[in-house]
């Protein structure tokens, strides 16, 4: 495929542009080596987690406060409850505070990243398309230095093809030249070519476990690029 000039490129933030997953991994770690559980496999409680993240996502959205809330109520069913409330908010209070060694990371743009997105910015229109909690993914962004090779900014609470619709919309994007790149097939790649667009999934070895999914064939008269590294973007962009 010849290399493609003046498209729209929605760019996925996290695991895609910075590390991400890798500091939640840590306080999962941290969190249950503090368990250290005497009837459960660290593989059950890890299962656990998941399954308690699932349902907070549905009532609180995406972010450390949903994070946090699901490693309390995954230490809420998986032990006994505390001799007194005083221990039971020092139990809190640990939990917490491996949640919070996430905030405390700097961002560290992946490889390529810095090097590559000046030279996009000038051949295509680049919009961060990411999901999540409004003042945490702004907060990174502005921490990360690349907030100026974008033109547009959207923040969405969920991924799905109503809300790639509903942004291409409000960018007049037109489909047949707009493309979402992104490490999640889940989020980024399978509800993105359902709404239209193209896509490039780039390989994250650390992606969320639940952002993992098959990833779909595209449409006709769709693209789909599989890349190993953001850098691999200057083949095709």
């Amino acid at each position: 495929m010849p290399r493609l000039d003046g498209q729209t490129l929605l760019i996925d933030a996290d695991d895609t542009l910075w590390e991400n997953n890798i500091y939640f991994e840590r306080a999962i770690a941290a969190f249950i080596s503090y368990l250290d559980h005497q009837t459960h496999t660290p593989e059950q409680v890890r299962q656990a987690l998941n399954q308690a993240e699932r349902e907070t996502i549905l009532s609180h959205g995406y972010g450390l406060g949903s994070f946090t809330q699901s490693l309390i109520t995954c230490f809420e069913r998986l032990t006994n409850p505390a001799n007194s409330e005083h221990m039971r908010e020092v139990q809190h209070d640990q939990i917490r505070r491996f949640a919070r060694s996430i905030a405390e990371q700097e961002i560290e743009l992946l490889p390529g990243v810095a090097e590559l997105l000046p030279a996009l910015a000038e051949r295509h229109r680049l919009i961060l398309m990411t999901k999540g909690s409004q003042a945490e993914q702004a907060d990174k962004l502005a921490r990360s230095g690349i907030a100026h090779h974008f033109s547009g900014v959207e923040i969405v609470a969920e991924k799905h093809p109503d809300a790639y619709r509903e942004v291409t919309a409000r960018h007049e994007c037109q489909p047949d030249s707009t493309w979402m790149i992104g490490n999640s097939p889940k989020s980024d790649i399978n509800p993105a070519l359902a709404a239209g667009l193209h896509a490039v999934f780039i390989f994250h070895k650390d992606t969320w476990v639940l952002e993992h999914a098959e990833i779909d064939p595209p449409p006709a008269n769709q693209k789909l690029l599989e890349i190993s590294s953001f850098s691999a973007l200057a083949e095709f962009f």
